[in-house]
């Protein structure tokens, strides 16, 4: 089969998959997706570090059942468990992010592996799940707020809580895969000032420009169709696109450390999932956080 043709047949698929588990109105739906995502991301990566154990996925499920089960969704936002994750999953992101520019080869304990597997990986399928039953719960509460009685609450209340949440999500997904097909398009024509050539040489200063402008312009484009301001939209995008960025180098630096091309095979023409899946898993605890204190404004 053409090469191309494979890519685009695959990248039809993936993100009809996505988008599928969106708009089923049902967080379960989309949680339980990301949380086979996640466990496929953890393979590739146990594979690219050469973490031994396989306790790595047992920690993940429990993590994941407490975290979707245990808490429950009216004290989510102030839970102090929540902010433990989110900080452990941050740091743990931004120490990635310095050790992109160590030359020297880091090697790493078997528990170090297992912990950065867990928070990298597995922390950022957790939080792209979480970020939808938090959207969809908070939209709730505003809706109830602005009812006059709880008879005059209808189903088309609860049905536009719902649209707001999926628009957020795939807003988040529309932002990222924009970025990097801007950036392709830039890059390929306009490129000329390397990135970041000890990680990924492909990648150009004006690739990630082009990125960035035109990760803005969908997101100005979404806002007409978002209860979210202009503005807000520009931020989250923002956040999208640096995180983004820095999560696929970051995942090349490992693929570049391993001496492998790509995570896995599982997607034909394209690789493994965690290279698809890079820049959204990095990036997902800083949109989590960014939106969680945008909504206070």
């Amino acid at each position: 089969m053409n090469e191309l043709l494979k890519r685009s047949i695959t990248g039809i698929l993936y993100v009809f998959l996505l988008l599928t588990a969106i708009m089923l109105s049902n967080a379960e739906a989309f949680g339980f997706l990301f949380l086979v995502f996640g466990l496929i991301c953890l393979y590739e990566f146990k594979r690219l570090v050469r973490l031994s154990s396989s306790a790595v996925y047992l920690a993940f499920l429990c993590l994941w059942w407490c975290f979707n089960y245990l808490i429950p969704m009216e004290g989510f936002s102030n839970n102090f468990v929540v902010y433990l994750l989110l900080l452990a999953v941050i740091s743990t992101d931004v120490y990635l992010g310095f050790y992109l520019y160590r030359h020297e080869a880091v090697s790493y304990t078997q528990w170090q592996k297992f912990l950065l597997a867990l928070l990298y990986v597995g922390g950022g399928c957790l939080f792209i799940s979480l970020l939808y039953k938090v959207e969809i719960y908070k939209n709730e509460q505003e809706i109830t707020a602005t009812s006059f009685a709880f008879w005059e609450f209808s189903q088309w209340q609860f049905s536009e809580a719902f649209s707001e949440a999926q628009h957020t999500m795939i807003a988040l997904l529309a932002i990222i895969w924009a970025s990097d097909s801007f950036a392709y398009v830039s890059g390929r024509f306009l490129g000329r000032t390397k990135l970041f050539p000890s990680v990924s040489p492909k990648k150009t200063v004006e690739g990630f420009v082009g990125g960035f402008v035109g990760a803005l312009l969908v997101a100005a484009w979404l806002s007409l169709y978002s209860n979210k301001e202009l503005w807000k939209w520009v931020v989250i995008a923002a956040v999208l696109v640096v995180a983004g960025t820095l999560g696929d180098l970051v995942e090349s630096k490992f693929k570049r450390v391993a001496g492998k091309k790509d995570s896995g095979t599982i997607l034909p023409g394209h690789g493994g999932l965690l290279d698809r899946l890079d820049s959204l898993i990095y990036a997902s605890p800083f949109a989590f956080v960014t939106i969680l204190i945008l909504s206070y404004f």
